[in-house]
């Protein structure tokens, strides 16, 4: 029965060295910092320079019309690409021009998400330019998320009015 004992004892400080070098092991993982995001400087834009149309001539109010997004939704409507067309339009007939397109969301989400997708809206639509034959660098775009309301009511018929693309003008 001594035997037996002293055999568990040894088969305990056995296990009991496996356990605790086992848990010591462990291998450190070095974590890196994510990458800081890429904040353009302010002589890459300028947002003061920036006008509405409508102080340019009154006559581009009709041209540069706010186009508006579903909830949650940074596609172009039908009626947006219209606008847009539009826009590009005038652009390539006056190239001393540059624009802005800004994008704004309603109140629901967070401030980050809704940077996010103002920035996506934005991109939406600098895209379908850039698509239409106005160069990349005369179009510049910002994220002003739910900060710029366009309309305060909390309900539907303003968010709507909320989620939207705005543009300005620069002379070059």
């Amino acid at each position: 029965m001594k035997q037996y004992a002293k055999l568990f004892v040894v088969f305990c400080c056995a296990i009991l060295l496996v356990v605790t070098g086992t848990a010591c092991s462990k291998k450190q993982v070095k974590q890196e910092a994510p990458p800081a995001a890429a904040v353009p400087e302010e002589s890459d834009l300028n947002a003061k320079e920036f006008v509405e149309p409508s102080n340019i001539d009154p006559a581009l109010a009709k041209i540069f019309k706010d186009i508006y997004f579903d909830f949650d939704r940074f596609n172009l409507k039908p009626e947006a690409k219209k606008t847009l067309d539009g826009i590009a339009e005038w652009l390539k007939s006056n190239s001393s021009y540059r624009v802005l397109i800004e994008g704004h969301c309603d109140e629901r989400g967070t401030n980050e998400y809704n940077l996010a997708l103002g920035e996506r809206r934005a991109n939406s639509a600098k895209s379908y330019l850039i698509g239409l034959g106005i160069a990349e660098k005369r179009i510049s775009t910002i994220s002003y998320g739910e900060e710029k309301p366009q309309c305060t009511e909390h309900n539907e018929g303003c968010w709507s009015k909320n989620r939207r693309g705005h543009f300005l003008l620069a002379r070059k």
